[in-house]
């Protein structure tokens, strides 16, 4: 008779299947756990390169692969050999078992395989009729998946269910079989995957490090080149020969960002210039009356007058330039504030036709507004934007020419239209009109006068109220811009 294996006691199903659950899921993560926990250890401490982390990357990557293999390879291979070993003894003992359930003493005597730890016969009622070993006569008969994989698990015993129908009854049978040696097979074949895995990164090390390198060296030549970039060489561009996807996509933004910074600069440069020189002539212009002054001018009436009436003017045009450049600069960093109100446009235009047919007599005017509108804007504002547009079309319209001003609804937007019958624009020049300190050559000259900040101000004001302007413009046709805002 078989040896004697003391049973322990069987948990209730919960227990059991939260004990299963536990030590398989503890079983799985561990590596995962252990793994993760290093490295994250290791990146805490240290500082590494992006080629090593791609590197370690790929590592972990790896070792996962090897994980999910071995676990899938070796569970494969257990229920392989496990369905195997069903086929071969399992079914010879049940046929077996079958053939001497009439004389049950024999049973024993029949079956040749010495990996049998027990066989418990049961009745229909499920009473214990026999059993092969007796410390197992006790034992309940199952067929439940749980206890099955618990005591595969803990005892490495595969236990066989099996219904028989004999003799018009229902016999049901369980085999006890210590399958202690499909485990250590299944051991060996995990053993050789790990051997495998390790003799695999000793390739897998190489081909990865140069693989990382060969990534990383875009990134590391733009670095390069990034740092040689300064005010000297802005014109300094990334190569986008050798790079591809992403990297080709990251070169071109930072290419085409360095395009708009070095126009910005040379913009800055220029405007810096123009403002230079636009202050260099007031002052050189105070300087040489107050030098005159100084020599002999003071106790000549008529000159001493001259000269103050000069300073006069050219410190009202110094101030009139650096508010606008104050004002332009406020745009610049975003503190141009508007105390917008609602009002009526018809307010502002008629207030600007009043004023202008007061101070301006040398031209013919046409005002006509054909609709009022109700709009949400800073009125002092837009009355100044107003203001230049129609001080631009006098300031080059010659002395009996006519300038028209008009109003009108235009879908979603109040147009007002200034029209005048001056010198134009050339057309070249239509595009950078709006540009700071930018004149026209047709306007480059001392009697017409002006900074070249007008216009600029005028879209800052228009843009700041989400208003558009446009412009139409021929040489020797004069000029038309319309400048429309949301109405309400």
């Amino acid at each position: 008779m078989a040896g004697s294996k003391k049973k322990k006691k069987k948990p209730v199903l919960v227990q059991i299947f939260t004990i299963i659950f536990s030590i398989l899921l503890s079983i799985i993560l561990f590596p995962f756990k252990l793994i993760k926990n290093f490295l994250k250890a290791v990146l805490k401490r240290l500082r590494f390169s992006i080629a090593f982390k791609i590197s370690a990357s790929y590592f972990l990557l790896y070792i996962i692969i090897v994980l999910i293999v071995t676990a899938t390879s070796s569970i494969g291979y257990f229920v392989y050999i496990l369905n195997d070993f069903k086929k071969e003894a399992v079914e010879k003992d049940i046929t077996k078992i079958n053939y001497n359930l009439n004389s049950l003493n024999l049973i024993e005597y029949s079956l040749n395989n010495k990996n049998i730890e027990n066989i418990n016969i049961y009745d229909s009622n499920y009473k214990n009729i026999y059993s092969y070993n007796k410390n197992y006569e006790n034992q309940k008969y199952t067929d439940n998946i749980i206890s099955m994989l618990e005591e595969l698990i803990i005892n490495s015993t595969y236990i066989h269910s099996e219904q028989i129908y004999r003799d018009n009854e229902f016999y049901f049978v369980n085999i006890y079989y210590d399958i202690s040696f499909l485990v250590s097979q299944t051991v060996y074949i995990v053993a050789f995957i790990f051997l495998s895995s390790i003799a695999g990164i000793l390739l897998f090390i190489p081909i990865v490090s140069r693989t990382s390198s060969k990534l990383i060296r875009p990134i590391k030549n733009m670095t390069e080149i990034t740092k040689t970039i300064s005010v000297s060489n802005i014109n300094t561009r990334l190569d986008i020969k050798d790079t591809q996807d992403e990297l080709k996509e990251l070169s071109m933004t930072f290419n085409e960002m360095m395009n708009r910074i070095e126009d910005g600069y040379k913009s800055q440069q220029q405007f810096v210039s123009d403002a230079s020189h636009e202050l260099r002539t007031p002052i050189a212009v105070m300087k040489g009356y107050i030098n005159m002054l100084d020599r002999w001018g003071k106790n000549d009436k008529e000159i001493l007058e001259e000269s103050i009436t000069a300073i006069k003017n050219e410190t009202d045009n110094m101030q009139d330039l650096i508010e606008k450049l104050l004002f332009i600069a406020r745009s610049d960093k975003q503190t141009l504030s508007f105390t917008k109100e609602d009002f009526n446009i018809s307010e502002i235009l008629f207030e600007i036709e009043k004023e202008t047919l007061m101070i301006d007599n040398k031209h013919e005017f046409e005002f006509r507004f054909l609709q009022d509108a109700h709009v949400y804007a800073d009125k002092n504002r837009i009355k100044q934007a107003i203001r230049i547009l129609l001080e631009n079309a006098i300031k080059f319209t010659s002395d009996g020419g006519k300038i028209s001003v008009y109003g009108f609804l235009a879908e979603e937007f109040y147009a007002i239209k200034i029209k005048d019958t001056g010198i134009g624009i050339n057309k070249k020049d239509l595009s950078k009109i709006f540009d700071r300190l930018y004149r026209a050559e047709e306007s480059r000259n001392r009697q017409i006068g002006g900074h070249g900040l007008g216009l600029s101000i005028a879209k800052i004001i228009i843009l700041g109220h989400k208003g558009k302007i446009k412009v139409k413009s021929n040489i020797g046709e004069g000029a038309e811009f319309t400048m429309l805002l949301p109405h309400i």
